[in-house]
Order: structure tokens, then sequence, then C-alpha cells
């Protein structure tokens, strides 16, 4: 069998690997002490939060700044200034609905 043709593992076989081994560790736990099986679960489950928060530190898309003009042929809306609708909510609440004004910057 050449190079070309040797069958090559699934990209999950680790990851099933790792399930496994960790079940049988969290069976010999509760096996050996069902109070430390609790408290193992309750310590890896605050450990995955906590990993999975510093993990998504980061990811965050910064907000457009409001000083740099908008790409050429965008289109965004405006607000006129102008009342478009009021609307009475529920609980006395007044809701007022701006006019507003689609406006496309200028290809030059």
């Amino acid at each position: 069998m050449s190079a070309e043709e040797e069958p090559t593992g699934s990209p999950m076989a680790g990851g099933c690997v790792l399930v496994v081994l960790g079940g049988v560790a969290f069976a010999v736990v509760f096996k050996a002490s069902p109070a430390v099986g609790v408290l193992a679960v309750w310590v890896l489950g605050a450990a995955a939060v906590w990993w999975a928060a510093r993990r998504r530190k980061g990811t965050d898309q910064p907000l457009p700044s409001p000083t740099v003009p908008p790409s050429r042929g965008d289109v965004f809306a405006v607000e006129t200034g102008e009342v478009a609708r009021v609307v009475e909510g529920p609980g006395g609440i007044t809701i007022v609905y701006p006019e507003i004004e689609h406006v496309t910057v200028p290809n030059d």
C-alpha cells in the first residue's frame, strides 16, 4: 500500500477518545467517593466557564468611527427631526417614531 492509499483517521477520533477517557476518570472518582465526584463536576464546570469567557475576549468587532465618512455608494438612514408617528403603548408608555430619510453617498 503506497502513501497515497493509506487510510486516514477521522478528525473526531481524538475528541471521542478524550471523552471516553474523561468518562472513565469520572466513573472512578464517583466510585471512590460520590461527594468528591460532585465536587469534581462543579470544579470542571467552573473551569469550562472561565476558559470560555477568556477565549471569547478579543473577538468583539470595533464600532465604526463617527468621524470617518461612510464608503462611496453606501446607503444609510438619517433622522430628519420630524415625527412620523406617535404610538401609545401599554402602561402609559409613549413611543415616538422619527421621520427618516435614506441617503446614498455619491460615487465621485
